[in-house]
């Protein structure tokens, strides 16, 4: 099978699959440090270090022969899934933002498979301990290593409100990241999902936050 090659149509080429992965796991990342928001974005936050491993999970793949030839882009055969997650949001409150505060996260996500060639959009919901609430939209795509493992960029947006935890600084916020699941037999995926959710700069007030959840996605056969 070529590289990236899908089991049917176009095969993506490698460069397209790691600049997309990259733009969308980046996109709602400040473009330098500020330090009045707090420790949370000063470091390399949990959502961009998501996309840097995918990112170089992609590009060995693309230099390594032996992994090349099990690569592949997208999961046409895959049905729509829905999937359920549990984990804690803002795992690194910031410093500077009395709200701020680490709160246990409940996820629901309904995601469509594969839709416009290896694309596959989502729709989803969740809440946190403190009263926070996001419904959102996003996009995603597979990289399979193999029959069973799976790297998962995807970025959404949606509707925010803090309760009364962490405030983002908008009710309009962005979600980046990735999630890392092991492919069962019956199509089922269970995984460790890392993001980062801001407003990109919407507002002046944007401390960001950092989420890792537990994913299990059940399909919808």
């Amino acid at each position: 099978m070529a590289p990236f090659a899908r089991c049917a149509g176009e095969e993506p080429q490698p460069h397209a699959a790691v600049s997309l992965a990259l733009r969308m796991i980046a996109f709602n990342m400040p473009a330098r440090e500020r330090s009045r928001r707090g420790s949370g974005v000063k470091s390399a936050t949990i959502g961009m270090r998501a996309g840097l491993v995918s990112l170089l999970l992609t590009l060995g793949a693309a230099f390594a022969p032996s992994v090349l030839a099990q690569v592949t882009l997208g999961s046409p055969s895959d049905p729509p899934r829905l999937a359920l997650g549990v984990g804690a949001f803002d795992i690194t409150p910031s410093a500077h933002h009395k709200d701020a505060a680490t709160a246990g996260e409940f996820r629901g996500e309904y995601r469509f498979g594969d839709t416009w060639a290896f694309l596959a959009p989502f729709v989803g919901a969740s809440v946190t301990t403190d009263g926070a609430a996001y419904g959102y939209f996003g996009l995603g795509f597979d990289v399979n290593f193999g029959p069973n493992w799976v790297v998962t960029p995807n970025a959404a947006a949606g509707v925010f409100e803090h309760g009364s935890g962490t405030n983002l600084g908008s009710w309009w916020e962005f979600r980046t990241g990735a999630e890392f699941a092991y492919r069962f037999a019956n199509a089922s995926r269970l995984g460790v999902a890392v993001h980062h959710t801001s407003n990109a700069g919407l507002t002046k007030r944007n401390p960001g936050e950092q989420s890792v959840l537990v994913m299990y996605s059940i399909p919808m056969r």
